[in-house]
């Protein structure tokens, strides 16, 4: 029992020692906001002296409105400079758009007159296509129909009734011209095509210069001559080809086969090889021979040099066009390109 009062009376003392600190806090909280009110209400006089004989002006107000007064004018200030460093910020990002919206400006100017010379380069390539098509025999109808429904022509090209509402017309421009380079491209490989046959066709048919590097000069033209020994007229069956000089290089004037390696008294060294369609050239007066019978020989290889063997009066190279059994003036196939 005397334990039980024991803790009892000390809770008690608790508890009061408790509630006096509790109240003992709100005191102080309570007068330090009395302090702070007193503190803020604290009249004071503000007078304002000009330096002229003008009349003073004061007016009351207590410390609290004062300072209420310096955050209110404060950031009024602050709000001030920062609206204006944005309005600052803003004038000047306007003028770099408007900078740059009159550097775009001049660039479409730009693209647009080279979108113009690049529609007149194509109409003047569409007629040189076509022009080309008609001498080589090609019909070019796939591209002159496709292009038909793009209004029959470049011309077409110009119409901005199809535009696209919100689309530049060089846009529709372009797509035209790239539809019509796009059906070109069928005659322009077929052209290609017959380039490369023709190109084979001449690979195998004598005509080019038969001095390597294209060099000297006909000495004697085919036909009716002067022998230049006899001094008798006579018909010369080919051209002779001068450099004045020994060793200047023979090339083959086509595909073809050797068949005849030989010399005899008139032609000296000689060389004859076969092509194709019935074609024969002979290679005569040579100083060396650099290919052997039933060799296969390519168009600008090297068969022998010029030279002076057989009835001559000088180094030169006498060469002949046969076809079949036929005679003819090789004048006629060189550079028959």
């Amino acid at each position: 029992m005397a334990r039980a009062r024991k803790y009892k009376k000390l809770e008690k003392n608790f508890v009061s020692r408790l509630l006096q600190g509790i109240s003992s806090c709100f005191s102080a909280i309570g007068n330090f906001f009395v302090t702070v009110v007193k503190l803020l209400d604290r009249k004071l006089t503000v007078m304002i002296v000009p330096h002229s004989q003008g009349k003073m002006i004061s007016f009351k107000t207590n410390v609290f409105a004062l300072i209420m007064g310096t955050i209110v004018f404060v950031g009024i200030g602050c709000s001030f400079v920062l609206t204006n460093r944005h309005t600052i910020g803003t004038g000047a990002e306007i003028s770099r758009l408007k900078e740059e919206n009159r550097e775009t400006l001049a660039s479409l100017d730009e693209l647009r007159d080279e979108n113009n010379n690049l529609l007149q380069t194509a109409k003047r390539f569409q007629t040189s296509l076509s022009q080309s098509l008609s001498l080589l025999g090609i019909n070019d109808s796939t591209s002159t129909s496709n292009f038909t429904q793009q209004n029959s022509d470049l011309a077409g090209l110009f119409n901005t009734q199809d535009v696209v509402p919100g689309s530049l017309k060089e846009t529709a421009d372009i797509r035209q011209l790239n539809s019509y380079l796009e059906s070109a491209v069928e005659p322009v490989e077929q052209i290609g095509k017959m380039l490369e046959t023709q190109n084979a066709l001449f690979s195998d048919i004598p005509n080019i210069w038969p001095v390597k590097g294209g060099i000297g000069h006909i000495s004697m033209a085919f036909g009716q001559n002067v022998h230049p020994i006899t001094n008798q007229w006579y018909i010369h069956k080919g051209l002779d080809f001068s450099t004045y000089r020994t060793g200047d290089p023979v090339i083959a004037t086509a595909n073809g086969q050797v068949v005849t390696v030989g010399h005899d008294d008139s032609f000296g060294n000689y060389v004859i090889i076969k092509h194709k369609y019935g074609f024969y050239t002979r290679y005569a007066h040579l100083n060396t021979v650099r290919v052997a019978k039933g060799q296969q020989v390519t168009q600008r290889q090297i068969i022998g040099t010029i030279g002076n063997t057989g009835i001559t009066t000088g180094p030169h190279l006498h060469y002949e066009v046969h076809i079949g059994s036929d005679v003819v003036d090789p004048a006629k196939y060189i550079n028959i390109k």
